[in-house]
């Protein structure tokens, strides 16, 4: 078993770069997964582990051979390099390298002839992206697609606000254009969450193959969406705000879908 205990080898600059730098994952095909939980939802999610780092003051190789259970090099690390790979506080003393997957809709297989997807256009923040995943396999939807992306979903942080929920889901990206023509051709009807001509979510019937589509907190859905939505939808506000935070509202339609649907 190799072991690097310098932060200057060329191998960990590069992991470095992993985790810091969008272009050098998509460069790369590879990223990071820091974490036990991570990890083996990554592995529950067939991602293919390249490699596994562990410092062994928080993390023993026996450990590690108890997570993976797969064919992976195996590193023992310092603490100093540890440190220098590590994004969050509070940490395990595990890191994987593992082989991203192909979002493109090309790939997505929706196998319920009934589907309910969530399509979210252009969300910015690593945190919504990743309560939205969090929500979104908490009531299981069938995929959730993300519109114009404007960060990979590689992302340290999206992994560790969707507490590993972006290897469990059954994601795509697109631009809002590829979108709406795969949701047509695979007669889905689009509900965009909007204030122009809107009706109250809960007076709409999401029981059949359904899109739920949110925007920014900003700006809302672009003229694309809105021009093909079969109906906009709102969620009546009794405050003095008018909007809400997007992984809230996605929750709120999700559940109201899966409600109608008996939670089947």
């Amino acid at each position: 078993m190799k072991e690097i205990t310098s932060t200057q080898n060329s191998y960990i600059k590069n992991l470095i770069q992993l985790k810091e730098k969008s272009r050098a994952r998509k460069k790369s095909g590879l990223f990071l997964i820091e974490g036990v939980r991570e990890i083996e939802l990554a592995i529950k999610g067939s991602y293919l582990i390249e490699t596994v780092l562990f410092y062994p003051d928080l993390f023993s190789e026996e450990q590690v051979n108890h997570l993976t259970n797969t064919q992976h090099k195996t590193i023992e690390i310092s603490k100093e390099v540890y440190q220098k790979l590590a994004y969050r506080d509070t940490t395990e003393g595990v890191i994987a390298v593992a082989k991203a997957k192909d979002f493109s809709l090309n790939n997505l297989n929706i196998k319920n002839k009934n589907p309910l997807v969530l399509v979210a256009e252009a969300p910015e923040k690593p945190g919504n992206i990743g309560a939205l995943l969090r929500t979104a396999d908490a009531a299981n939807v069938d995929a959730v697609i993300i519109a114009n992306p404007k960060t990979d979903l590689y992302n340290p942080n999206i992994i560790r606000s969707s507490v590993g929920c972006v290897f469990t889901n059954n994601i795509a990206t697109g631009t809002t254009l590829e979108i709406i023509q795969f949701l047509k051709e695979n007669n889905v009807s689009i509900y965009c969450a909007a204030l122009q001509a809107s009706q109250d979510y809960h007076t709409q019937d999401f029981t059949k193959a359904t899109a739920l589509v949110v925007g920014t907190e900003a700006s809302g859905l672009s003229d694309e969406w809105l021009a093909h939505s079969n109906q906009n939808i709102i969620i009546p506000m009794q405050g003095e705000i008018d909007s809400m935070n997007v992984s809230v509202a996605a929750g709120i339609l999700i559940f109201e879908a899966k409600r109608q649907r008996n939670f089947l």
